[in-house]
């Protein structure tokens, strides 16, 4: 990797200039797009469809088509809903904590993490409304004046605080990334004709770039993100709350809501680098999303797994060191019950394949933190799947245990979600700019001043 006179690897490479920075961002939106994408399009369409087929036949027949039981009451929908819930928490800690920490490196990769987010949460609350079985009366969760009477939604219901934590975080989260977009999006109309430039001119609220409101915008992009850095942590530890109150051994402890947040750190700086690798060979922005950034993030995924793996520890630790025969069971059930495997697919991936980052050779090779990021990603769905089935299908009394399969319909419903999330993805790839260029303009190299023939700077360093 190339370093300036100090030595260190600068962010953007390439010897770009603004006008290149906005020529490059604006091409593929202004182009036809590549064969990559309609690849990635049809598949990602493919997958969405045939997942939305499986929605459907479910919601027409009722929740009877999952593979639940009265011992495991929760599968594969709430384990999809965990999931993508973290997925979505990189792009308000990148967007968010670490403008207010002014990190740099976040610049080229901040909008995309956004989009990100945003995606991931519309796929995370469709899980729950799906499991109602009755979707369409999705709003009686709401708590609005009604012709019911005096009949109000039960705020002691685990369900109805996910309703405030996924509306409060996406609401937030909607207006931290479009508020992003704007100077962009006016850089985009103004090199748009017809009625691109209309529809740009509408979505930029008529940008003009002063000072007045470029202070005016920083002002409010701080203030947006002093608010959301706190969904960081009480949006996954609210869904963590939906375990812990209960009673049931495996679920029942205080470390929930550290765990659940950390992880959902380390699950979506792992989707985040997935998407990132991809991006950068496919719309060739090798240049602005370099190995500094994925170095950088390498850094936070070591880091948070490393924690994640220490939560897994206290977990056992705690479980022996109460004394509780049920708690014991259910770690020792885990590790060699029935859904073993699970487990230790979980544990391989989130706690000994990120520990291969601290090799130089791992870290320089795209391919190997590509690979990295995936099996992160994997094992975050099955933590989530083994804390779920396997506290639920050993329960109290052994003449209630019972297994669990998920079938053929939940099978579907799991693709359902990755095949809207990408589908989203990459329509926000080819319309919107997916780098802030506003941002990205203010790290770039700044290439020294020639001095003129003559003059008393040149003079001195003749001398010299």
């Amino acid at each position: 990797m190339r370093t300036d006179a100090a030595g260190v690897a600068p962010l953007i490479t390439g010897g770009k200039r603004p006008a290149d920075v906005t020529r490059d961002v604006c091409g593929p939106l202004e182009g036809r797009p590549t064969g990559l994408w309609y690849l990635g399009m049809a598949v990602a369409l493919s997958a969405f469809g045939l997942g939305a087929l499986a929605v459907g036949y479910q919601v027409a027949n009722g929740i009877g088509t999952w593979g639940l039981n009265r011992t495991v009451g929760w599968g594969f929908d709430i384990t999809n809903f965990v999931f993508w819930v973290g997925i979505g928490h990189a792009g308000t800690l990148i967007s968010a904590v670490l403008l207010l920490f002014r990190q740099k490196w976040r610049t080229s990769i901040n909008r995309s993490a956004e989009a990100m987010t945003i995606f991931a949460v519309i796929c995370a609350g469709l899980y729950p409304v799906i499991h109602m079985g009755r979707p369409w009366l999705a709003y009686w969760v709401f708590p609005y004046p009604n012709a019911r009477g005096p009949l109000w939604v039960n705020f002691r219901s685990a369900l109805l605080w996910d309703v405030f934590a996924i509306g409060t975080y996406f609401t937030i989260s909607l207006v931290f990334w479009y508020i992003g977009l704007i100077p962009d999006l006016a850089t985009v109309r103004d090199r748009a004709t017809g009625w691109r430039k209309k529809v740009f001119n509408v979505l930029s609220f008529g940008w003009i770039g002063s000072a007045r409101t470029w202070s005016r915008y920083e002002t409010a992009c701080v203030l947006l993100a002093a608010l959301a850095t706190p969904l960081v942590v009480s949006v996954h530890s609210v869904v963590s709350t939906d375990f812990a109150t209960s009673v049931i051994p495996g679920w029942h402890a205080t470390l929930f809501p550290p765990y659940f947040v950390i992880g959902a750190v380390f699950s979506g700086f792992a989707m985040v680098l997935t998407l990132m690798i991809v991006a950068r060979k496919v719309m060739r922005f090798e240049d602005y999303i370099t190995m500094k950034h994925i170095h950088a993030m390498c850094k936070v995924l070591v880091f948070t797994g490393s924690i994640v793996g220490a939560a897994y520890l206290t977990e056992i630790f705690t479980a022996w060191y109460s004394g509780n025969p049920y708690e014991k069971f259910v770690f020792m059930n885990r590790a060699g019950g029935p859904f073993a495997w699970a487990f230790w697919i979980m544990v391989s991936c989130n706690v000994i394949s990120p520990q291969l980052l601290w090799f130089k050779r791992v870290r320089n090779s795209v391919l190997a933190i590509f690979l990295l990021s995936l099996l992160v990603n994997v094992g975050m769905w099955f933590e989530r799947f083994v804390i779920i089935v396997t506290s639920l299908h050993r329960d109290f009394l052994p003449s209630s245990w019972a297994g669990y399969v998920p079938t053929k319909i939940e099978m579907g419903s799991l693709i359902f979600g990755f095949g809207l999330f990408f589908t989203l993805f990459l329509l926000f790839c080819r319309f919107l700019p997916m780098i802030a260029m506003f941002e990205v303009k203010t790290v770039l190299e700044r290439p020294a001043q020639a001095q003129p023939v003559g003059s008393l700077e040149a003079g001195e360093e003749a001398a010299a």
